[in-house]
């Protein structure tokens, strides 16, 4: 394993924390027109962190790195 982390490992991170931010935005927003989108939004971050992180599953599994 390396010692640095791949950059399918930082995108599960970076994802997950916009799909929070969002999730804040959704809650905090006035209009439900604004809430539906931050969520919709929050979803699609989701959807894109399950991405990577199945991608750094699959890296892990085979024990090499996985190409792109």
């Amino acid at each position: 394993m390396p010692s640095h982390p791949t950059l399918d490992a930082e995108l599960v991170v970076w994802w997950e924390c916009e799909a929070e931010r969002l999730e804040s935005l959704a809650a905090a927003a006035r209009f439900g027109i604004l809430r539906r989108h931050y969520s919709r939004k929050a979803a699609t971050a989701r959807a894109r962190a399950q991405v990577s992180r199945l991608r750094e599953q699959a890296r892990s599994a085979s024990g090499r790195p996985a190409s792109a």
